[in-house]
């Protein structure tokens, strides 16, 4: 043992010799506590050792506790969140493979439906087609040909159409053994014969190397309308009639032509398939239709006028239909009047008859004089006309005749 140890235990020997009674009484005491804790019990009937031991114990317990549990719940959600890491990496990983597939199938659905619609229109066209698939485009500044998978030896030449159920494509520019080349409708070297629907004007559809065509060689005086339609006319002997070709964005007058900008509908939706004609068949152009619907005209409200059923007839209209009131019509029915109180029928003036004298005052719906009545009889009975006939026969107003002298008395 060294000199500071034989030093410090040398000292712990004094003080412990030094206060040795008190230490044996300060033990003597805290046993008799104990033992008096022991056996004392308080109101809910606990030793009072026992209270005192987990009051004392409580403290380090609840520190000793809350250590444990909050660094078992860090490890836990550190292991937790690794956890959902690695399944958030999962799921989007899962998410993106679900996109991809979600999208190669309505790629399939596109193409199966592209290829219906061309095999519905194939078999409706009277000209035979075949179909072809686009699969790449020409190299150049203006990009305006593609290639497709139809050679030679599918029977396709160099001139041949190209078409899709929309609109007219273009032609083929060069074929070869398993594939071709297409000169499309917007190269500014493409031309072909073009009709309008409605006025039919012929013309010229020419490409301008975007997205727009014109039709060139329209005369200012002939009549194109802005969204009129243009077909293929034949003249060019590459595309058959009746092809739909595009339809008008613009027409104005030019010099010395009429400047027309078409929107070609074969290329509108992108091409991913195509059909070549190789046997063409012209057809008819479809007739511009217009609005020659009937119109439906509701009855009219209670309380308006209405025909009468002799008036319905006398106008050649149906019963129970609003009257007329034009000045026309009040001029019909007073003639009508008129004819009525002199006895004849309107409208009805047989040869030999006498003329019906339309400057008689009579207003529309008045009810015939009486006197007006007997030649009304007589046209009716046949043995009665010789009295009725004094009217007509009374020259007394023959004696107006003198008055023709009255010349020469100056």
């Amino acid at each position: 043992m060294t000199s500071a140890g034989a030093a410090r235990f040398t000292a712990m020997d004094t003080l412990l010799s030094r206060y040795r009674n008190i230490t044996v009484l300060l033990l003597v005491i805290f046993a008799q506590l104990v033992l008096l804790a022991y056996q004392v019990k308080n109101g809910s009937d606990v030793r009072l050792i026992r209270v005192w031991a987990v009051t004392a114990v409580t403290p380090l317990a609840r520190v000793i506790e809350g250590a444990r549990g909050g660094t078992q719940g860090f490890l836990q959600d550190y292991v937790f969140l690794r956890d959902s890491r690695t399944e958030n990496e999962r799921m989007r990983s899962e998410l993106g493979r679900l996109k991809l597939e979600n999208q190669f199938l309505k790629t399939e659905l596109a193409t199966a439906d592209r290829a219906k619609a061309l095999q519905a229109f194939e078999q409706r066209s009277p000209s035979k087609m075949i179909a072809a698939r686009v699969i790449a485009t020409a190299t150049g500044a203006s990009a305006s040909a593609v290639f497709v998978d139809r050679g030679t030896t599918s029977g396709i030449e160099k001139g041949m159409a190209v078409v899709t159920p929309d609109g007219i494509v273009g032609k083929v520019l060069a074929a070869y053994p398993y594939s071709s080349q297409v000169l499309l409708a917007t190269d500014p070297t493409f031309a072909a014969g073009v009709e309008s629907q409605k006025n039919h004007v012929r013309g010229i559809l020419k490409g301008l190397g975007h997205g727009n065509c014109r039709v060139d060689y329209v005369q200012n005086e002939e009549k194109v309308e802005t969204g009129e339609w243009f077909y293929t006319s034949g003249d060019d002997r590459i595309f058959p009639k009746g092809m739909p070709v595009g339809q008008v964005t613009s027409a104005r007058p030019g010099n010395p032509f009429q400047e027309i900008s078409l929107d070609p509908a074969g290329l509108a939706g992108g091409l991913e398939e195509v059909l070549i004609i190789l046997e063409g068949v012209h057809q008819e152009i479809p007739e511009f239709k217009t609005s020659s619907e009937p119109i439906y005209l509701a009855p009219p409200p209670p309380g308006e006028p209405q025909h009468a059923p002799d008036q319905s007839a006398s106008t050649g209209g149906p019963a129970n239909t609003p009257a007329l009131a034009t000045d026309a019509d009040k001029l019909r029915e007073h003639y009508k009047d008129v004819s009525d109180a002199q006895g004849h029928k309107f409208g009805d003036n047989p040869v030999g008859s006498k003329a019906v004298n339309f400057n008689l005052p009579v207003k529309p719906g008045e009810n015939p004089t009486p006197t007006t009545q007997p030649p009304a009889a007589s046209s009716t009975t046949a043995p009665k006309p010789a009295p009725q006939a004094k009217p007509p026969a009374a020259p007394p107003a023959q004696p107006k005749a003198p008055i023709n002298p009255q010349p020469e008395n100056p």
